[in-house]
């Protein structure tokens, strides 16, 4: 069983979908950032970084203790080893996938993210941070198409807004 530390933001929402399409079973633990519970003693102890989502493995493939496991990219790579899906067992295309999962989690996720800040969220405009935003996650999302492998490209709608 897999504990879920889990409050609706982007990366929260790859662990629900990751988890969903394997139908590894789980529970949802809310942790609400709106009232700070993410500096939770508890919560920190499990993701130092304070950051969403966050797992606990109760049931481990070795069944050694739980492991506790935080970051949206190395949660991914841990439940696609555990449920032997969505990753190859041969070098290079566990390479292959690794690359695209780091190109999203160290690319286009926080990319989108400061733009998405910028463009909507932030108190005061900052021009030159909403320049410098704005294209950039449409201009690594444009670089997909010639060169993900058509057989693992997976076609989501995404709206940037400029």
């Amino acid at each position: 069983m897999i504990d879920l530390y889990y409050w609706p933001t982007p990366n929260g929402h790859k662990i629900t979908l990751f988890l969903e399409e394997t139908d590894m079973p789980y529970t949802v633990i809310p942790v609400n950032i709106g009232k700070g519970e993410q500096f939770r003693p508890e919560f920190l102890a499990i993701s130092p970084n304070n950051r969403m989502p966050a797992i606990v493995d109760r049931a481990p493939l070795e069944r050694g203790a739980p492991i506790s496991v935080f970051e949206s990219g190395a949660i991914l790579l841990y439940l696609a080893d555990k449920s032997e899906r969505f990753i190859a067992r041969d070098l290079r295309g566990r390479v292959e996938t690794m690359q695209w999962l780091f190109w999203q989690v160290g690319g286009l996720g926080p990319m989108a993210g400061q733009n998405h800040h910028f463009s909507r969220y932030a108190p005061e405009t900052i021009q030159y941070a909403v320049e410098r935003y704005a294209p950039t996650p449409l201009r690594t999302w444009r670089r997909i198409p010639g060169s993900c492998p058509t057989r693992r490209r997976v076609r989501i709608s995404t709206t940037f807004r400029t």
